[in-house]
């Protein structure tokens, strides 16, 4: 199935850690700082995305996560993905070894 597809025949989330991400790399210079990360949230809830919060449950799954990904919030997504049995969207090449059902999006 299309990304274009499955996001208009389902429910999509966004993930609080994106936002935090986000204002990280805004923060050492790595990513432009015209939008602000309450920006982006609204963007994302107007465009008819629901946040996906960081729960206790998600970081339980983290920890028995292997070690293939260093990155922390690319470990959470996955975690997320689990726990909520949510398909993931992305372009790392990493994530689809783990046990997570992702559609790769360039």
């Amino acid at each position: 199935m299309a990304v274009r597809d499955l996001m208009d025949a389902s429910e999509c989330y966004y993930s609080v850690a994106s936002l935090w991400e986000i204002a990280i790399k805004q923060g050492l210079g790595r990513l432009n700082r015209d939008i602000t990360v309450s920006e982006y949230d609204s963007i994302c809830r107007q465009t008819g995305f629901h946040p996906l919060p960081i729960l206790p449950s998600h970081l339980d799954r983290i920890r028995d996560l292997p070690e293939m990904h260093r990155d922390p919030f690319d470990r959470l997504l996955v975690a997320q993905a689990q726990e909520e049995q949510l398909v993931l969207i992305t372009h790392d090449r990493i994530i689809p070894q783990y046990p997570v059902e992702t559609i790769w999006q360039i």
